[in-house]
């Protein structure tokens, strides 16, 4: 399957989720009414005890309320979610790791995400540290890419060295490109309204039994019912949890299959898993969060379950045989003492392989790899070939994009200020002259708050590679998640006062200032979640033309060929023709291409993948996409939540 096709099947098993909701919505209401009939109407003494239990009128009130409460229950939880991914790892414990942290093992962590994320193309995630919690584990979660965050345990970094931490964050980057966590957090909401009925009865056993009823006969029957639904909750209980594996055990072989795909080193997946097995608390959590969650982590985060059936991923040794069909079972003990942290000494591929000298071979000689260089051109179908779907060699590309970056130009991402420093010089003039009008524009105040590091960087910004620039952005994107609501507000008019300076928006800058709102304007800003609203391509249209008419314009000086360039793209949406025509400049600029990129991601993954290739097939009228284009895709690719990695030679 592709990354569309991924998404797709990701979207059937939610059908699947509210399938099996409806089930035990319908036991629970069951229970609830038998509870409550045998409290209120049964009297043995009347016989027929038939009639007695059933009551039409009863049983409405009974069914529209429990579903009431829980459908009450499930979306208090998913509100409280709806802030992403930092919503679920504070729950469980999770405090964020500082993007400048000096620790080796957090430093070690960070690195292998960063890496990760400028290799698939998505942005680098927030990363958060459960400190108390020794296991071995690891989750992702978040509605979209925008949104995510990782947070892995004490135990995980300490305990793993770098391969085998690759391997687990690898693992849990399948998740956040298989569209897998809008499903998790939806799954923890539906399983919070199914206990909420438990949490209720609770309350009910400590009401006192005071007084009579009216015929004198009975005492005050809310204790029971609170038993009553104490016990309910046990069918909720049951149902969560067989919703939870039905929904997570293939989908964690599927993950570690595409993290060995990713890296190419299943020794680093299984030597995490084995040392789970070895070590006395596993991957255990101490968290009593940790069963609303237990599906969203890289391994079983509670107590053995005596039946698999209720388990949320598979065994152990079933997922080490998979990667090492060698495995003879016997977990190498641990004995549970920390080790001390040890200094990142980077990736298995080093920079001299990276830059093409190569590694050694079972002999000890020097075997070549090809040098990893972006690409000057790419063919039009290895675009949608390559989305959500990055290789070993993406890998090896993202560690020495990040190695040969200046290391002052890496310290200042991971700070706040400076990270706002530096994406603001990037849109600077490299004319020194206008560079100096552009800041002697700006009041004092602004230049002391985000440009007071811009002498000691500005020698290493003018000389980057064009093909580094927005890589490194994308670095400082967790550090600009930090700054204060009016410190982002003030940073966002300043970017904006900057690309407009010159009079003139460019490729790059667009790019820019659209991964920055794109990416961080959810975490400052209040508005309504968008869901998927379109199923059918024919109202999306409009903005198909909006978006094909810009790109046929931004690579072609005359119109005949712009004109065949937009109609290769169109053809692909409208083979009968007469619903898209090319539009005048003004029709297509910058303000209506955001608004037509908005309305597009709000379609289904099939529809994003015919866009896409439309947009590609424009782009490559003459069957190539030069390397200027290939970044506009991407960035139109970002705004559509479809990764794709960098473009590399040869890949």
């Amino acid at each position: 399957m592709d990354f569309f096709d991924r998404q797709d099947r990701a979207r059937r098993h939610t059908k699947r989720l509210v399938f099996y909701f409806a089930l035990a919505l319908v036991f629970t209401v069951a229970a609830v009414y038998l509870a409550f009939a045998l409290a209120f109407r049964f009297r043995p003494e009347h016989g027929d005890a038939l009639s007695q239990l059933w009551d039409p009128t009863l049983f409405a009130g009974v069914a529209a309320g429990t579903s009431f409460v829980i459908f009450l229950g499930s979306l208090v939880k998913i509100m409280e979610l709806s802030r992403g991914g930092s919503a679920v790892a504070a729950m469980l414990g999770g405090t964020p790791v500082n993007p400048n942290t000096t620790d080796p093992d957090e430093r070690k962590l960070l690195n292998v995400v960063e890496e990760m994320a400028l290799a698939s193309g998505v942005p680098v995630p927030q990363v958060f540290l459960l400190r108390d919690e020794e296991g071995i584990n690891a989750f992702a979660a978040g509605l979209k890419t925008q949104e995510a965050a990782v947070g892995v345990t004490r135990g995980c970094i300490q305990r793993l060295n770098r391969d085998e931490l690759q391997g687990v964050i690898a693992h849990e980057f399948s998740h956040i490109l298989n569209g897998d966590m809008r499903l998790n957090l939806r799954l923890i909401g539906i399983v919070n309204g199914l206990l909420v009925l438990a949490i209720i009865g609770r309350q009910l056993l400590y009401v006192r039994s005071s007084g009579r009823s009216r015929d004198g006969k009975g005492g005050n029957p809310l204790p029971l019912i609170g038993l009553a639904l104490v016990i309910i909750g046990g069918i909720g209980m049951f149902f969560g949890r067989l919703i939870k594996s039905a929904v997570s055990r293939q989908r964690e072989f599927l993950a570690d299959a595409a993290a060995v795909q990713f890296t190419r080193n299943p020794a680093g997946l299984a030597g995490a898993l084995k040392k789970i097995g070895g070590l006395a608390a596993g991957s255990r959590l101490e968290t009593p969060k940790a069963e609303q969650a237990s599906h969203l982590f890289f391994s079983n985060g509670l107590a053995e379950s005596w039946f698999s059936l209720f388990s949320t991923h598979p065994p152990l040794a079933e997922r080490i045989r998979a990667l090492d069909p060698q495995f003879d079972g016997e977990f190498p003990r641990d004995d549970g003492r920390m080790r001390p942290p040890l200094l990142d000494r980077g990736y298995a591929y080093d920079e001299a392989e990276a830059a093409g000298v190569g590694a050694s071979d079972v002999a000890g000689q020097q075997v070549p790899l090809p040098a990893l260089r972006p690409a000057a051109a790419v063919a039009a179908t290895a675009m949608m070939a390559q989305a959500g779907t990055p290789t070993p060699h993406h890998l090896r590309y993202a560690v020495a994009l990040r190695e040969r970056l200046p290391a002052e130009l890496r310290e200042a991402a991971h700070e706040p200020l400076s990270a706002a420093g530096l994406v603001l010089s990037l849109v600077l003039s490299r004319d020194a002259a206008l560079r100096q009008q552009q800041l002697d524009s700006l009041e004092t105040l602004v230049r002391e708050q985000f440009l007071a590091g811009l002498p000691k960087i500005t020698a290493a910004v003018a000389a980057l590679e064009a093909r580094d620039r927005l890589p490194l952005a994308m670095l400082a994107l967790p550090a600009l998640g930090q700054l204060s609501p009016a410190q982002f507000h003030g940073f966002s008019q300043l970017l904006q006062q900057l690309v407009e300076s010159d009079q003139e928006i460019d490729l790059f800058e667009y790019t820019l200032q659209r991964l920055v709102r794109r990416h961080l304007a959810p975490h400052y800003e209040t508005t309504a979640r968008p869901v998927t609203q379109f199923y059918s391509l024919k109202p999306l249209l409009p903005d198909c033309a909006v978006v094909l008419s810009a790109l046929a314009r931004q690579g072609n000086e005359n119109e005949p060929a712009t004109v065949e360039a937009f109609a290769q793209g169109a053809t692909l949406l409208d083979p009968t023709g007469g619903r898209l025509a090319l539009l005048a400049p003004e029709r297509c600029d910058l303000a209506p291409i955001d608004a037509a990129l908005e309305r597009l991601a709000l379609a289904s993954p099939s529809i994003k993948r015919q866009v896409l290739q439309a947009c590609a097939a424009t782009v490559a009228a003459d069957g190539q996409i030069a390397a200027r284009e290939a970044e506009l895709l991407r960035a139109i690719a970002d705004s559509l939540d479809c990764p794709i990695p960098p473009f590399i030679e040869g890949v």
